[in-house]
């Protein structure tokens, strides 16, 4: 069975907000990554003004429940504003399920990320359905 869980984006401020969260609900971050931890490539480069952001950190606040979120990168082509700060990300327990879910999802709206295996070791893609609203999916790590 899939488990959900809120995604926040912030402009640069992901860190200082993510140190909050955790003073609120306590416990200790799951992972926490930046984007100068990103694998080299000839097509894509982290510039060193964005190298130190997050890139993507976890926090279990449940126990069912983790709260996840990442600076958004202008490198990436994006950038936050009210409204598109903020995702459903989507746990699977197989890869078929993953993609049963992104395709259903996706239909009628935009694909950002096809599924594909991620460098961090999960089975990943990102969609905005057809209502406006992004999904993340994923399965393993």
């Amino acid at each position: 069975m899939p488990t959900l869980h809120p995604y926040l984006t912030f402009d640069g401020q992901c860190e200082k907000a993510f140190q909050f969260y955790k003073s609120i609900f306590g416990g200790e971050f799951a992972s926490i990554g930046r984007f100068k931890e990103i694998p080299p490539s000839e097509e894509f480069t982290i510039p060193e003004s964005e190298a130190d952001k997050i890139m993507h950190v976890s926090l279990p606040i449940g126990k069912h429940t983790v709260l996840m979120g990442s600076d958004s990168s202008a490198a990436f082509g994006w950038h936050e504003q009210k409204g598109n700060n903020f995702a459903i990300s989507i746990n699977t327990d197989s890869k078929e399920e993953a993609d049963r879910l992104f395709n259903g999802l996706s239909e009628g709206g935009k694909v950002t990320m096809p599924m594909n295996d991620a460098f961090w070791g999960s089975y990943f893609g990102s969609l905005i359905d057809q209502f406006g609203i992004q999904w993340m999916v994923s399965f393993g790590s």
